[in-house]
């Protein structure tokens, strides 16, 4: 095992071939910052580029896995300096883009607060694991502020009616009504989420990497597709993956 990172915002772990991401503001609840935001996306793609990596885990440190944004980062920032609230909304946002078409399989272990952008990075993942203290939600309505980049993901993951009522009321969901809307994938005892999580990463990093690459991009690619683009997406796939490997003995 390789660590590095400690005392900052992320800490980068290497568990075998799987990359553990550790929002580290534990005083805070995880709420991310410009410099949380930056880190993430820079460790998620070094991963991403590291061949000896086969799975990535996200966690949150301390009593929550993230309460979304940091909105104190820019309580009396300046009417000037408004870019920089910009920015931080557009790499935040960059973030339900760069997860799905990484490589790797992105597996979200949580607990506690799971709220806004919070829920946001975890619904982005292919996968989540949730502790049964997890809360997830979207808050943001209830601050007087709009939900934006989480919208078209939310609905396309859990439908109209569901994403629908989770917006507009700002009400936080239990992990068992998130399992039944397809927003987590299962649900371990508080404490062990995050090596259960590890476990599931090890599992998928163990399996053929072409083939695990291949299923991600195509699962991500047909997900709004129709049928007939679907299935020549799928046969395109199936086909490059062939010529890719090397034929077997005579």
């Amino acid at each position: 095992m390789t660590a590095t990172g400690a005392g900052a915002t992320l800490l980068v772990e290497t568990r075998g071939a799987v990359r553990l991401l550790t929002l580290n503001r534990p005083e805070k609840l995880n709420a991310m910052d410009t410099a949380m935001i930056e880190s993430l996306v820079a460790a998620l793609q070094r991963a991403d580029a590291d061949d000896a990596i086969g799975a990535i885990v996200i966690a949150g440190a301390g009593r929550g896995f993230s309460a979304g944004a940091d909105t104190s980062e820019f309580r009396d920032i300046a009417p000037a300096e408004r870019p920089r609230v910009e920015r931080r909304s557009a790499l935040a946002a960059s973030l339900q883009e760069l997860l799905p078409g990484l490589g790797r399989p992105v597996i979200a272990a949580t607990q506690g607060h799971v709220l806004g952008g919070g829920c946001a990075l975890a619904l982005a993942c292919d996968m989540v694991v949730a502790a049964e203290s997890s809360r997830f939600g979207y808050p943001e309505v209830k601050r007087g502020i709009l939900a934006s980049s989480v919208t078209p993901n939310l609905t396309r993951q859990v439908g109209t009616k569901a994403a629908f009522e989770l917006l507009v009321t700002g009400r936080s969901i239990g992990p068992v009504r998130a399992l039944e809307l397809g927003l987590i994938n299962r649900i371990v005892p508080d404490g062990s989420q995050v090596e259960a999580a590890l476990t599931l990463a090890a599992e998928l990093a163990a399996l053929p990497a072409s083939a695990l690459r291949a299923t991600k991009r195509l699962f991500y690619r047909t997900l709004d597709a129709d049928l007939a683009q679907a299935m020549r997406l799928a046969h395109e796939a199936h086909a490059g993956l062939r010529a890719a490997v090397p034929p077997g003995p005579a």
